[in-house]
């Protein structure tokens, strides 16, 4: 379906080459400053034409804000975003042997089998072009996750084809056991990310590799994929909804409804199976006293922080389908971009006869650049619906009178309380 979420719901809509793309947000808590200047940078950030290794497809992508907000201020009525396709060519597709074939890994096929028809122009709603009102939508979600709790979102490449920011290794089989990675968790932020445009690695010799290598695929009209890691910092224990709900389960659904995307993996992810128990552990020790924790938790929300946390992360903050209060951190598998410009043989759409195919249109050599963003605002969606059904629990709990045996204070969590 096209809408996203439970408490804090996203509905898109729109098609590659139509006249407009843009979403729905339903649920955005009133009273919070927002203007279309709080939404615009991440739309630039994910707009095609950034570089010489990206689209040339020139979008501005400025987004405008239709309804549910007065004088900058959110009503907590539905949201209405739009963006306008000023550089929608149809006419790149609207030739006979792309009526006849179907185009190789292309979900041309499949959704006319599912729907019966489809769209002739670009890749429909399977687009990256439809991941527009996702980018809209958790612009939204991130300024109120940052000026509630300052959790902070930050997402980067960390690889593209076989070239690796960080390699595994016999020492390190994955990166949660690698010091270097787990220190750049800890300090990464988007302003040094977008120092390494226009690759978005921030290393700088692996980035050179890496927009090299990208060169060298979209020369020769081919394509290459890659991952983008993701990290959320400063999230309230507690968020998750076990069992079939595990917050695991929805950062995975959530990133696997990505154009593209082939795989994801959270925490030590496959590379933990390489490690013995005894090392994959995370032992638990008591919370340092963090000043700028307590200034957007405890002290703007009455949130009591974590008196635990763990000495290392190999869970990836998420343990039981709940956050521990420990950074999020997962990582997203993209493949190489179906459209290439080379020849490629196909069969008809009725299977009766084989051609070859050289697609025509504007594309990426490599989509990973430009998916930091996306991968960063559908983070945001399910942090923001999960933190909105966690508030609703403990607002529900707090009327209900105190427990007299319980294992841990009966307003540990996240609670609605201001002080």
């Amino acid at each position: 379906m096209s809408t996203f979420g439970k408490s804090f719901r996203v509905t898109t809509y729109g098609e590659s080459h139509c006249r407009s793309v843009g979403c729905i947000v339903d649920g955005c808590p009133p009273g919070m400053q927002l203007t279309e200047d709080d939404i615009q940078p991440q739309m630039t950030r994910r707009r095609p034409g950034q570089s010489a290794i990206t689209t040339p497809r020139n979008e501005k992508d400025r987004v405008m804000i239709q309804s549910g907000t007065e004088f900058g201020v959110t009503l907590g009525t539905p949201i209405g975003l739009i963006v306008l396709n000023e550089d929608q060519r149809p006419k790149d597709y609207g030739n006979k042997t792309i009526d006849l074939y179907p185009r190789p890994s292309h979900a041309d096929w499949t959704y006319l089998e599912k729907y019966g028809v489809k769209a002739s122009s670009g890749g429909g709603r399977s687009s990256a072009r439809e991941t527009i009102g996702r980018v809209a939508a958790g612009a939204i979600a991130e300024k109120y996750l940052k000026l509630s709790y300052g959790i902070e979102i930050t997402a980067f490449v960390t690889s593209v084809g076989a070239v690796h920011m960080f390699p595994p290794t016999s020492e390190f089989p994955t990166p949660s056991q690698n010091p270097a990675f787990m220190d750049l968790l800890q300090t990464i932020d988007r302003a040094t990310v977008d120092k390494f445009l226009p690759v978005r690695c921030p290393d700088e010799q692996a980035s050179k590799k890496m927009e090299e290598y990208i060169a060298k695929f979209r020369d020769a009209h081919d394509s290459i994929g890659g991952t983008v890691t993701c990290v959320i910092k400063n999230v309230p224990s507690g968020l998750g909804e076990p069992c079939f709900d595990k917050l695991e389960a929805e950062l995975a659904h959530a990133m696997l409804s990505i154009p593209a995307t082939k795989g994801f993996e959270i925490g030590s992810g496959f590379g933990g199976c390489e490690v013995p128990g005894s090392i994959h552990n995370d032992p638990f020790i008591r919370a340092p006293d963090d000043s700028a924790t307590a200034e957007y938790g405890a002290a703007r929300n009455g949130v009591p922080r974590p008196k635990l946390t763990t000495k290392t992360n190999n869970s990836g903050g998420i343990q039981g389908g709940i956050s521990n209060g420990a950074p999020i951190y997962f990582r997203v598998a993209f493949k190489p971009p179906a459209t290439i410009s080379q020849e490629q043989t196909t069969a008809t759409y009725d299977g009766e006869s084989e051609g070859v195919l050289a697609a025509k249109g504007r594309h990426d050599p490599c989509v990973v650049p430009r998916a930091v963003p996306i991968v960063e605002a559908m983070a945001s969606l399910v942090i923001m619906d999960n933190l909105m059904q966690q508030m609703a629990r403990h607002e529900a709990r707090r009327h209900l009178p105190p427990l007299q045996q319980t294992v841990a204070p009966a307003d540990n969590g996240v609670s609605m309380e201001t002080s």
